[in-house]
């Protein structure tokens, strides 16, 4: 498990606020960074975004971003927009295959992406959409398993991440805990740590979970 610059334990996060802030004003506050944080980095990563489409576009046959349907709020299906990382021929629509390291089905400039994050970034337009927040529960797809089995059915508790908006970074990811979800601890801790999150969710909270994501995941490149 990772232990982040901020301090983020099991029980000092429920500790830094009394209980999830559900009001009008904390909604408002959150959706108003939403917006601030997707305008402001579509602006400043329009420069990258257009070398990496380039990229994309030299080195493999297909489009440059990759779409997919994902739960959203209340489990709400919507569309969620990726870098294309993977082979045209070779992508997987359900999602349900899920990405193995040395995976061959990723391109090298998908290796890239993916080891940076990068793959993620077109999501913020799906925050200013407001289908995701910038922190979150990441969006899983229909019939997403966990140790091998549909994961309400490893944990009936599944369906109460879909509570509050996905996000693109969360809990989860700055505690280690992303990708696959093929044994039981990886998928149970995935999910602990969602729950949490929602649990003691706070504007506060999710700026703490910002910082970190672009210590350890996009300056870290972990991903793959």
């Amino acid at each position: 498990m990772t232990d982040d610059v901020f301090g983020f334990h099991d029980t000092d996060l429920g500790r830094s606020v009394n209980n999830a802030d559900n009001s009008h004003s904390s909604q408002f506050s959150k959706r108003g960074l939403d917006i601030f944080g997707a305008v402001a980095g579509l602006i400043v990563l329009l420069p990258l975004f257009a070398f990496l489409a380039a990229a994309i576009k030299l080195t493999s046959k297909g489009p440059v971003f990759f779409k997919q349907k994902r739960h959203g709020l209340n489990g709400k299906i919507f569309t969620a927009y990726k870098f294309r990382s993977m082979y045209s021929n070779r992508c997987d629509q359900s999602g349900v295959r899920q990405t193995t390291k040395n995976d061959p089905r990723i391109t090298p400039v998908g290796r890239f992406l993916r080891r940076s994050n990068f793959d993620e970034l077109p999501q913020l337009m799906n925050v200013l959409k407001g289908e995701m927040s910038l922190v979150g529960p990441r969006p899983h797809v229909p019939g997403m398993l966990a140790n091998g089995v549909p994961y309400e059915v490893f944990d009936p508790r599944y369906q109460s991440r879909h509570k509050v908006k996905p996000g693109i970074t969360g809990l989860a990811q700055v505690k280690g805990f992303r990708g696959e979800t093929k044994d039981a601890y990886a998928a149970s801790m995935r999910l602990k740590y969602d729950l949490e999150y929602i649990e003691t969710r706070s504007l506060f909270v999710d700026v703490k979970i910002l910082i970190n994501t672009v210590i350890q995941e996009f300056l870290g490149g972990k991903g793959y």
